[in-house]
């Protein structure tokens, strides 16, 4: 962790200058409080940034994503804030790590894995997979244009039977 701590203090500074929004999204609650602190920091000094927003995983799980939204939305309703039967898809999206972003379209694996491993199971549920045995450090230009092609020529369903998510 502490590495981490080292990164932060090391990085932030260079992505504030560069209009870089950083998110650190997992349980943090289990990190000790010095790196808890610089994560505020970091996260605070970043927030209205509008450039490119960073995104790093850590004590991450999707599971993990939904049981605190479900919680969250359990806490609602047992302060009478929300009825039950008004959660659907979307009011239970609002409460997941990186809510406000657009959905993944592709997700690329390396390393010649053939599963997602409990990683954005929510944001994931409609996009293409990509899988490649190229290693990540080894991953380049080329291998990330061939994914892009992959992904291009895919008729893409959402769900759906019929091309454009429509069931049949």
């Amino acid at each position: 962790m502490e590495l981490f701590v080292w990164a932060l203090d090391s990085e932030v500074k260079s992505l504030h200058r560069h209009n870089v929004r950083l998110r650190i999204i997992g349980d943090t609650s289990r990190f000790n409080t010095r790196l808890q602190e610089r994560i505020v920091k970091a996260e605070t000094l970043t927030s209205q940034n509008t450039g490119l927003t960073l995104n790093i995983a850590a004590n991450y799980g999707g599971r993990w994503d939904i049981i605190q939204g479900v919680r969250q939305l359990a806490t609602q309703v047992q302060e009478g804030l929300l009825r039950p039967e008004s959660i659907d898809e979307e009011l239970l999206n609002q409460q997941l790590c990186m809510n406000e972003l657009a959905p993944v379209d592709l997700v690329i694996r390396t390393g010649g894995e053939h599963r997602i491993s409990n990683f954005l199971l929510w944001q994931i549920a409609y996009a293409e997979l990509y899988f490649t045995d190229v290693l990540w450090p080894d991953f380049d230009e080329q291998d990330f244009e061939g994914a892009l092609d992959a992904f291009a020529n895919r008729e893409r369903r959402f769900g759906g039977t019929e091309p454009g998510g429509d069931v049949a």
